[in-house]
């Protein structure tokens, strides 16, 4: 059945009369997820939960639209990982502005991102493009820090880990390898203490950290924990989604 809220499936005969009131660019990437997982991880999960939040939105009478999934992010940290691909954040920026360019033509004034890669950080772009674009309404969220995990999973971890693999053992568990073939996730920490405290940042280089290409153990996971969570992320997305296109841009304010 054609979703009329997914753009790559809806067409000319429906979007010719329609009046979109909010674009949802899911934003993921393209690398390693230990070794049972695909390279696709990201992209699977943030194209699931927008366009499942998208359909109860748009049940509601809200005029969503969810674009194609950009499959690549920034990956500099991973340069020697085997067909890990990467977008610079400059790459970032030239993709973004030929597509609010779009949007902003058209009389689509909000964008959400929707990213699901840890190495994509839209702050500065975002900042960038409302200069450019000072009638657009642009920003972005990010799905893993939306709950506290400890209340889902429990292994702590940020790559593969027990959140991603029992996300995908609900969503594509025909792309999931059997459990023997899980790596441990185990991952080397900074020896400056200021990285690991978080209030200092350096870029991690992922083969000297990590062995099997995963932070964070996987050996938790279940096909039960994934549906939880994705149910309780779709249903404040759809949340964010409706705010979102009943906002009046004059009046974001209190």
């Amino acid at each position: 059945m054609i979703r009329p809220y997914v753009l790559a499936e809806t067409n000319w005969e429906h979007l010719k009369d329609e009046k979109i009131e909010l674009a949802i660019l899911p934003w993921g990437a393209t690398e390693a997820h230990n070794y049972h997982l695909p390279y696709g991880t990201d992209n699977y999960q943030v194209q699931s939960m927008a366009e499942s939040a998208a359909g109860v939105s748009w049940e509601k009478g809200r005029k969503v639209m969810v674009l194609p999934t950009i499959p690549f992010g920034v990956n500099t940290g991973q340069s020697d990982i085997y067909l890990d691909m990467n977008l610079n954040p400059s790459t970032q920026l030239v993709i973004l502005k030929d597509l609010v360019t779009v949007l902003n033509r058209q009389g689509i004034k909000k964008l959400l991102l929707f990213n699901g890669h840890g190495g994509n950080n839209f702050k500065p772009i975002i900042r960038e493009l409302g200069l450019l674009f000072p009638d657009m309404f642009i920003s972005f969220c990010f799905f893993p820090p939306m709950f506290d995990k400890s209340k889902y999973f429990k292994e702590e971890g940020d790559h593969a880990d027990e959140m991603e693999t029992s996300l995908m053992l609900y969503l594509r568990p025909d792309l999931v390898l059997s459990k023997e073939k899980w790596g441990s996730g185990s991952a080397k920490k900074f020896r400056i203490k200021a990285y690991n405290e978080g209030w200092a940042w350096a870029e991690r280089q992922w083969s000297k950290v990590s062995s099997d290409t995963g932070i964070g153990n996987p050996e938790f996971a279940t096909t039960d924990k994934g549906e939880r969570f994705f149910n309780d992320v779709c249903a404040k997305l759809d949340d964010l989604f409706c705010s979102l296109c009943d906002a009046d841009l004059e009046d974001l304010y209190i």
